[in-house]
């Protein structure tokens, strides 16, 4: 038997702890042993939850059991969850999250101590919620030099500018998100592009091992779009969307921002509707691919959690190795790309260059 943990009981927490009940017989199939969830940590109690048993407080005792060999850290948050995690990877337990705040600004530290003690430190479920993503970048595109990334990678913002294009305002787009449960009461880190800025820096480390921390990087939230930018962004025959992306120069530099544009409706990226995210990956040897898919959710997210989980869980004798990030802050403006660069950047994935004139803020 494989005993994991789970840490946080919240929204996102509650998936894992489904998927491993429900689909119990088909995971013990694919895993070869039954994977059993032994310990669920929060600070509340859950009087009448199936789960109410399992239930502790108290993370000394997840870190101290010998027999639990995975964790699943789905706090959010990141003081809490850099040293739970931190102090898991060094007691040799893999660990799995779905926090792209934590990775974001930790990745590289976090995958050196999981290596350093043969454990795996996973992540699917930061960036793009349900989408396999980062597996298949990692994976399947490892024969390619990867030059650009970009797509949708907030399911808030786009839920927002979706309906704002069939017409509604800014301000009851956001009303309807928060009443469908796309929003959270607070959404500055959605509708500000934080969140989006965070889920780009993640990509810009799969693809370059590159890790640039959020404060690096130029963002513009959707807050100041307009029904009138909208329409106007019509009359060219486009959309707007809120674009994360990341590129490799030519002098080998990186560049990203997060930013609202006008897509044209040439590009596979303007038909991206609701809370669905998209990310197209270029490649040097296979070209633009995308990725596709339900961005948020409790079991979108659950699902790349378990899987991360029963990744590991497959692969207990031999884990598998961490990929390896560095810190470097060599990033460019868009005002000094000229050249081949210039036009690289027109032409990935049919966007429009990031510039004052193209950029609604």
């Amino acid at each position: 038997m494989i005993n994991i943990a789970i840490m946080g009981y919240g929204v996102v927490g509650r998936g894992p702890a489904r998927v491993f009940e429900e689909n119990a017989s088909l995971i013990e199939k694919r895993v070869g042993d039954k994977v059993n969830v032994k310990y669920i940590l929060d600070l509340l109690d859950f009087p009448g939850d199936k789960n109410e048993s399992k239930i502790i407080h108290d993370f000394e005792i997840i870190v101290n059991d010998p027999d639990v060999s995975v964790v699943a850290e789905v706090m959010g948050g990141r003081r809490a969850a850099y040293t739970f995690t931190k102090r898991l990877l060094e007691a040799k337990k893999s660990v799995v999250t779905s926090n792209k705040e934590l990775v974001a600004y930790h990745g590289d530290e976090l995958l050196e101590i999981a290596s350093a003690n043969g454990v795996r430190y996973m992540f699917e479920a930061s960036v793009g919620g349900g989408i396999p993503l980062l597996s298949p970048m990692i994976d399947s595109l490892c024969a390619n030099e990867i030059n650009a990334v970009c797509g949708i990678v907030n399911g808030t913002s786009n839920y927002i500018l979706t309906e704002m294009t069939a017409g509604k305002s800014f301000a009851d787009a956001l009303l309807e998100a928060q009443k469908n449960g796309y929003a959270e009461a607070d959404p500055t880190a959605d509708v500000e592009g934080h969140d989006a800025c965070r889920k780009i820096c993640i990509l810009a480390a799969l693809s370059f091992g590159v890790l640039v921390e959020p404060e690096q990087v130029a963002t513009v939230g959707i807050s100041k779009i307009t029904l009138d930018d909208i329409n106007n962004a019509e009359k060219e025959n486009c959309v707007i969307k809120l674009i994360a992306r990341a590129a490799r120069l030519e002098n080998g530099k990186l560049s990203l921002s997060v930013a609202p544009h006008k897509v044209p409706k040439t590009s596979p990226l303007s038909g991206v509707n609701g809370v669905n995210n998209a990310v197209l990956v270029s490649g040097n040897m296979v070209g633009d691919v995308m990725f596709y898919g339900p961005g948020a959710g409790s079991l979108p997210t659950a699902s790349a959690v378990s899987a991360d989980i029963i990744n590991i869980a497959e692969r207990m004798s031999a884990p598998g190795k961490n990929q390896c990030w560095k810190k470097d802050s060599a990033l460019v403006s868009f005002d000094e790309i000229t050249g081949r660069d210039l036009e690289k950047m027109k032409n990935t994935a049919g966007l429009p260059l990031y510039d004052n004139s193209l950029v609604l803020a």
